[in-house]
Formats: structure tokens, sequence, C-alpha cells
């Protein structure tokens, strides 16, 4: 293994890699996306069906073993310049328990913590992703603790999908770290290797941000990413007139389904999804949601069936149409259940949306892939055969928008020096 002052030399080698929690691999897709020079070396998550599908797609296994075990003298031996980290996010959502560290689904991201004050060859850059609400969480408090006790700088944001163009309401904490580099004179250097501290001599590449105004502050705006400031919006604390044109700068959803040109023809829609490259989806019917529970969510509910405006906390379903500029976050349990998982599609488009019922618009999931479309996976991203309808979904669900996560990737490694 290369020692990591080497595996910088001279700016033109790759960027090692760790990729913790990899999932189906969103963050190497974001990695790839931002146009990053770097080699993952090695991936981590332990759920079996994430990984078929991380190797289907990469060629690599991750490491599936209880990270929770890596110790100091492994985490060096990777020499790796970068660590990328999307953690467990249940410890930390509004709708769990919210034990926060004393959630086991928290023990391994604290142990890779602990860890970091110990390493000879620490990395340069890290880059966490979670859930809104972990900013506020005392695992968070001990990441911002242990990165100023290791000299690193953040810059921390919330941001969302629409603010990208991809309508799509998913918010999320991402946590961006650079190492507040120190240049040693020669003289000190010669001092602390004489005395055997020469592990304390920085073997990391000088990194800073590119916008250092942003230094250890929380942004909810993608303007610190690029050159023109006034471009960004913020999607919470809008006015109306400000949401009206951030959604309109949004796509619309068609631009993302397998039938690009819907019709009110099921049997044509179904016809055409058809022809796709996953075997599991051999018709568009097992996609429509049984009107027993339109039925019984619209009466129980009293659902007007034009929403366009989520929140899965006041109503029980949220319709979209074809021509809609959002629509709300899937989880992991979208297509197991209907209330509060993600959006449904109206295939059939009413004369007067704000007339119609639930039932005669033929309401129906979005597939996996078209799922995947709205996190922004490539085209070629595919799943395994042996991959399930409900797996496919809740893998889904567990992942991140790469459309966000690849500029944020891209601003980080960036090196202004």
């Amino acid at each position: 293994m290369a020692d990591a002052a080497e595996s910088h030399g001279g700016g033109n080698e790759p960027q090692r890699v760790l990729e913790f929690y990899s999932g189906i691999g969103g963050m190497r897709y974001s990695l790839i996306r931002a146009g990053v020079k770097a080699q993952v070396v090695e991936a981590f998550e332990i759920n079996d069906r994430a990984n078929d599908v991380y190797e289907h797609n990469f060629g690599h296994r991750p490491y599936q073993g209880n990270i929770q075990c890596l110790t100091a003298a492994d985490l060096d031996g990777y020499g790796a310049d970068a660590w990328l980290l999307s953690p467990p996010c249940q410890p930390y959502t509004r709708q769990g328990l919210q034990k926060d560290t004393g959630d086991a689904r928290a023990f391994s991201f604290l142990q890779i913590l602990e860890l970091m004050p110990f390493l000879l060859k620490p990395p340069s850059l890290l880059f966490v992703e979670n859930v809104v609400g972990f900013e506020t969480s005392d695992t968070h408090a001990k990441l911002i603790e242990i990165l100023d006790r290791t000299n690193f700088v953040t810059q921390e944001f919330i941001l969302s999908p629409l603010q990208f163009g991809i309508p799509y309401s998913r918010p999320r904490y991402f946590c961006l770290v650079s190492v507040v580099f120190y240049v040693i004179k020669e003289t000190a250097g010669a001092i602390l290797y004489a005395l055997g501290y020469d592990h304390l001599i920085a073997k990391r590449k000088p990194y800073s941000f590119v916008n250092e105004i942003w230094n250890r502050q929380l942004i909810q705006s993608p303007g610190p990413l690029y050159e023109h400031f006034d471009t960004a919006f913020i999607e919470d604390d809008l006015s109306q007139e400000d949401r009206h044109k951030l959604l309109q700068s949004c796509q619309p959803i068609e631009s993302f389904l397998e039938l690009k040109n819907p019709s009110n023809n099921i049997e044509a829609e179904s016809a055409t999804l058809g022809k796709g490259d996953d075997n599991v989806c051999d018709s568009l019917q097992q996609y429509y949601v049984p009107l027993s529970l339109v039925e019984r969510w619209g009466s129980a509910m009293g659902i007007h069936p034009y929403i366009n405006y989520c929140s899965i906390f006041k109503s029980a379903l949220d319709v979209v149409y074809p021509d809609s500029k959002r629509c709300c976050c899937f989880t992991k349990s979208y297509y197991r259940y209907v209330k509060g998982t993600g959006s449904l599609l109206a295939t059939v488009q009413p004369e007067k949306r704000d007339k119609a019922s639930l039932k005669e618009q033929c309401l129906r999931y979005f597939t996996p892939r078209e799922v995947a479309n709205i996190h922004s996976f490539p085209e070629d991203f595919k799943f395994p055969d042996h991959i399930s309808l409900k797996q496919r979904y809740a893998l889904l669900g567990n992942s991140l928008s790469i459309a966000v996560v690849a500029p944020l990737l891209q601003y980080l490694f960036a090196n202004p020096q």
C-alpha cells in the first residue's frame, strides 16, 4: 500500500477514497459525475442485497464486515486522501425514536470518529451525508468536537434536489470537511523527527475551501458552490413568488418517467414499460394502487385530488401529474405502504383536476427505474435480476440524490492553491 504522502505525488495521481455505508453506489456515482480524479480503494456496507447491486454495477463487492471492528491501523493502511460517509439516518429521523447516540445504528459512525485522533495517516477531506435533524444531534456535536480537535474545518449545507432543477423534495444535511494545513518549518520538522514524533509532520495534501468565508457555517443555499451567488434559492422560508420561480426552474416529472409521453391508454403504457431491462417489471399493472387503498385513504382523510405540495404529516396521499414540478421523498417503505412514503402518479389526467376523484385518475407507483431517475442515477445503473421489487424500492429509498451530492463533491475536491 502506497504511503499517503506518495499517493498525492505531484497532484497527478487519483485521490484515494474510502466509501463508508456505500449502499447501492450513489456516492460513487456522484464522485464520477463530479469529474473527480479518484480511486475508490474500498467500500464498506453491511447490507447483503445492497452489495449485490453495488457489485453488479461496479464489479467490486464492498467489505461486508462490521466496521466497528476496524482499527486505526486498518484505516491507515488504506492511505486514503478522502472519506465519504453516509451513516444510518434512523437515529435522527423525525418519524423515528430519535435515540441519537443511544441507537445501535449510530455506534459504527461514532467508532470511526473516535479513531480519528489516533490516525497516523488521516484523510485530508471528509464528506458526511444524513437527514435534516442530524445537525442538532449529539452525534453531530461529537463530530464537530473531534474535527476541531484534529485540525479540520467544516462547511455544512442543507440542500434539496429542487435547488438543482430536479422536481424532488428531499432536503438533506451535508458536512464538507477539509484539513487545516499548517506548514511546518524545516527546522521544526527536523526536531520532531529527531524526537520520534515524525508522524506529526503534515503528510496531507494542503487543501482549503474555494470560499473560506463559509467556514464553520450552516448554509441552506447552493450559492457557495457556484460563481453567481444571486441564482441560489433557499427552499425553506421562500416567498410565494420565489417558491414559484424555484419550482418553475425544475424539470417536469414527465422527464423522469419510463414512458416519456403518457397517454390515458393503460395497456399501451404497460406494454411500453414491459420493454425495459428489469425482468421483474413485466407489466405496469403491478404498479397501480389498488382501488381499495385509494378509497380507504381518500374517504378517511378527505383528500383533495389536486395535491402538488406535500406534507406527509398533513395528508395521506400526494398525487402528482406528468407536468408537475415537484414530488415527495421516496422512502424505503414505498410500495409496501401508501401513506407518507412517496408520491403517486396520476396516469389519467382529468380535464378539471380539482373536480376529479382519486379513483378515476388511475394512480400508480413510480417504477424503480423512475425513482432511480429522480435520484439522478445514470441510465446504465441496473439491478440484478434476483433483487425483488420491494427490495429495489427499499434500497433506492436509502440512497441519495446524485444531482445534489455531485456538485458538493466537486466543490470539496477543488483546490484553489
